[in-house]
């Protein structure tokens, strides 16, 4: 059956009993507990489509329904209610979430959700990973590991380019036309537009304009290139979380803070061995000047790095500097 999304009646949906829904969430959704009136002889609805990676769903208990669950796994559930209301219990308040708003639940985050007899919802559940690759795409850093949405709900109003794009992600899945290419190319454009639109807790601030951009990252170890400074003290200046700021690294240098720091260190050792017009009194000095502790270690990278010893770099400059 169709799903069309914010359009149509009830009567495009297809009947089911109630507790056919819940299998159909328990397959879908995970472990859960659906309470319902025991006397009821209403009917639910239920329509349904994978399109890409998200999965669409619209659907109604036909009762007061109330769904419980210890998590949702790995996916995040965003909640758009049609008609009705449904109430939504957290750890010390309960929010009230009517027709025309809508909700995302997080991963790993108790659900109590409680549905009028006359509540019908559009579901979409969206992969963690598919979020993470957004703002890895688009270079927006996460304070944590996990992305966590704001329990507010907002309105359909606020967010109308958002239901344009779910609407036409509709109409591709039930497309005899549609690609998977094609299909997974509006899951994409839909999660970067519902992170763009709903409250979350990623900053989204373009790093080369406001955040510490990476040549400024750089600039900042070479003017403390003494110093131990570790990848928490990097993140700490960019304002960025460790996931963030390997991720920049990664992007711009193909490896980690930890390494690049270290090579940038091993540069100016070699720089002032190498080069006569530099004090260097001998190479301990240098190099535990430069935070090389262990020199064993210290002369084999700087040989596998450099072709040479340490020492004959200092031996080669030797002549130049009587001259």
């Amino acid at each position: 059956m169709p799903i069309r999304f914010l359009n149509g009646q009830s009567n495009v949906f297809a009947a089911a009993n109630p507790f056919e829904v819940s299998e159909y969430v328990r397959a879908n959704v995970g472990s859960h507990s659906l309470r319902l009136p025991r006397a009821s002889d209403a009917s639910a609805s239920l329509s349904h489509r994978r399109a890409g990676t998200l999965d669409l769903c619209r659907l109604s208990y036909g009762a007061q329904a109330r769904v419980l669950s210890e998590s949702l796994g790995d996916i995040y559930h965003a909640q758009f209610i049609l008609q009705g209301y449904c109430s939504y219990t957290l750890a010390n308040r309960t929010l009230d979430l009517p027709a025309g708003h809508v909700l995302v639940l997080n991963p790993d985050e108790p659900v109590d959700l409680t549905y009028s007899d006359n509540c019908e919802k559009f579901i979409v559940r969206i992969p963690s990973a598919m979020l993470d690759d957004a703002c890895t795409e688009h270079r927006w850093f996460k304070p944590n590991e996990r992305i966590k949405f704001s329990p507010e709900p907002q309105r359909f109003e606020d967010i109308d380019s958002l239901l344009l794009l779910l609407r036409l992600l509709c109409e591709e899945a039930e497309s005899e036309l549609a690609t998977p290419q094609m299909l997974q190319h509006y899951c994409r454009v839909v999660t970067t537009k519902l992170m763009v639109m709903l409250k979350h807790n990623v900053s989204m601030v373009a790093p080369t304009r406001h955040a510490p951009s990476f040549e400024r990252l750089v600039n900042y170890i070479e003017r403390n290139i003494k110093l131990d400074l570790s990848a928490e003290d990097l993140a700490h200046y960019a304002g960025l979380s460790l996931r963030s700021l390997y991720l920049l690294f990664e992007k711009n240098v193909k490896t980690t803070p930890k390494n690049f720091v270290r090579q940038k260190k091993l540069e100016k050792v070699h720089s002032i061995l190498s080069d006569p017009g530099q004090a260097c009194p001998n190479v301990t000095a240098v190099a535990l000047e430069y935070g090389f502790s262990h020199l064993g270690r210290f002369s084999e990278l700087y040989k596998s790095t450099y072709g040479v010893l340490p020492s004959q770099s200092i031996r080669c400059r030797q002549p130049q500097a009587g001259r």
